[in-house]
């Protein structure tokens, strides 16, 4: 009895801690007390919380509203100048962060050309050639794996893709232009035209020196040319021997002005022509349609026109000039430009424009001129707005001539030099752009081992051609004559030449060996030493002969 009165008192103690609602003695419990269903707070226990403390109270009515997860947001209030900047640049998202270049050139590269899968670029230039990239095939070194040379002595002024991007165009300086297949191989060049024909419609081809030229945007059979003889034409590449169309431009007087530059539209439904008078001028391609434009914008610019582009609706022409200017024109309302942006310096005739592929902005580079210490840059513009946006430094000594921004790589392309380099820059962003530069730039050249081994060449077995010599020949071999004549060469360098015969008198000359030869005879002398008389002068007596 007395264990059991024990043990009902510690079961009474237990429920008393539970504090349960109803305890009930009479229940029967086996085992350790059960827990406490939840604490139930008393009038004393208000202050007891379970969990995190809530958040402080906001300045709102509702709290709940106030609670944040994540950083902090920036206060709200002015912000500074570098904040709008980079405001700006992540709406208008320019892939600028990175660069690199696509050298080779030894003189400006004055034209370019991507493919439509951002696989292959072409870039020409003022040294006559034309070299060819591919970003699939491509390291680090950033070498072009062909190089062309289209026309001798001629620059390279345009490159084209055709729409399916198996062949491109190649206009130079000369009267004809080239088909290449994708690899660089010659498919064809289309034909000359006859300089004694006066009529420029009446000859199959151009007569003088091309200045532009571009496929057309959708039909892979047709290209449009522009040329120095005055005339645009259109071609069919499968029939190189004469064009489709030839097109004469409206003038004030006639005579041959040239055509500076050309385009098409996006949709291959016009043609527009920037001529030398400084006009310019569109025709739009329908049935029975002529020479005589539908738009002519008479003295659009005070100097040769450079480049044409239109936008994607064929509503808005971009021009751009020799007199430092861009303008952007309404083709609904032709009678004034709708905006003209300045001090754009120029001095190259490829200088172009570009759109970038959501057409938000365009942009165009600027050249570099003597007296002054701006460099070549890329400028873009608010379409919208027509303001400039950005200002980009891309060479501080070389003028940027043409440029491109590719909708599929999200990567912009710009062309540079000067006369003695040239260069493609290729601008990009790891976290916005795809492919392209970013392939070629992750693959690094293959580093040398230690086990590397190469056959040592004998040069007499392998046939080595001997090295030119660099300073003055010997041994029957001529050395390098510095760009000159050798006759030139041997009066500039004759110090070099131990002969100094040419600086002497000759009868000082001979006279040095006289006193050699009367005391020492070697040849006739001594044969008739003993038979020889003597010499006997006359003596003249008139002082005449002696004076």
């Amino acid at each position: 009895l007395p264990s059991l009165s024990s043990y009902s008192k510690a079961w009474l103690d237990s429920l008393r801690n539970s504090k349960s609602p109803n305890p009930n003695p009479n229940d029967s419990v086996i085992g350790p007390p059960r827990p406490p269903p939840g604490p139930v707070p008393d009038e004393d226990d208000e202050d007891v919380m379970v969990g995190p403390p809530p958040p402080p109270p906001g300045s709102g009515e509702d709290d709940d509203n106030d609670v944040m997860i994540g950083p902090p947001r920036p206060p709200v209030g002015p912000s500074s100048d570098s904040e709008e900047d980079e405001e700006e640049e992540n709406r208008y998202r320019i892939p600028l962060s990175n660069e690199i270049v696509l050298k080779g050139h030894t003189k400006i590269v004055s034209a370019l050309a991507i493919d439509h899968s951002g696989s292959r670029v072409l870039s020409g230039s003022f040294d006559y050639t034309v070299r060819m990239f591919d970003f699939q095939g491509m390291n680090s070194r950033l070498q072009s794996f062909r190089q062309l040379e289209p026309f001798e002595g001629h620059q390279v002024r345009n490159l084209s893709w055709s729409p399916t991007s198996d062949r491109f165009l190649c206009v130079t300086g000369s009267a004809q232009a080239k088909i290449y297949d994708r690899d660089g191989l010659t498919l064809g060049e289309f034909v000359k035209g006859d300089m004694y024909i006066r009529d420029l419609k009446n000859t199959k081809g151009h007569i003088s020196g091309l200045t532009c030229g571009e496929w057309h945007p959708k039909t892979k059979e047709t290209i449009l040319t522009s040329s120095e003889d005055g005339s645009l034409r259109i071609w069919d590449v499968n029939d190189f021997k004469s064009q489709k169309q030839v097109i004469k431009p409206k003038l004030a007087r006639p005579g041959r002005i040239p055509v500076t530059t050309c385009a098409w539209d996006c949709e291959g439904k016009c043609i527009a022509g920037g001529i030398g008078d400084g006009s310019i001028q569109i025709w739009t391609l329908k049935p029975g349609w002529g020479s005589r434009p539908d738009i002519y914008i008479e003295k659009s610019h005070s100097d040769d026109i450079t480049g044409l582009k239109f936008s994607s609706d064929g509503r808005t022409l971009l021009s751009r000039s020799f007199d430092g200017s861009l303008k952007v024109w309404d083709l609904r309302q032709i009678k004034a430009p709708l905006k003209v942006f300045d001090d754009l310096p120029n001095n190259y005739a490829q200088t172009n424009i570009a759109f970038s592929p959501d057409e938000q902005l365009f942009l165009t580079g600027t050249s570099v001129e003597k007296e002054s210490t701006v460099g070549g840059l890329l400028c873009f513009y608010d379409c919208s707005k027509l303001e400039l946006v950005q200002r980009v430094g891309i060479s501080p000594s070389c003028s940027v001539v043409q440029c491109a921004w590719h909708p599929r790589l999200n990567q912009i392309f710009a062309t540079s030099g000067d006369k003695s380099q040239g260069g493609t820059h290729v601008l990009y962003d790891p976290t916005l752009s795809e492919r392209g530069a970013l392939v070629c730039v992750a693959r690094a050249p293959r580093k040398k081992s230690v086990d590397d081994f190469e056959a040592p060449l004998d040069p007499v077995k392998s046939h080595k051609p001997e090295l030119p010599i660099t300073g003055p020949g010997h041994g029957g071999r001529v050395g390098s004559t510095k760009g000159s004549l050798l006759t030139q060469y041997l009066l500039k360098q004759g110090g070099m030449i131990k002969e100094t015969w040419m600086e002497e008198d000759p009868r000082e000359a001979i006279l040095k060996y006289a006193d050699v030869a009367e005391k020492d005879p070697k040849f006739i002398a001594p044969a008739y030493a003993e038979t020889q008389p003597e010499p006997v002068f006359a003596k003249s007596d008139s002082e005449d002969e002696e004076k």
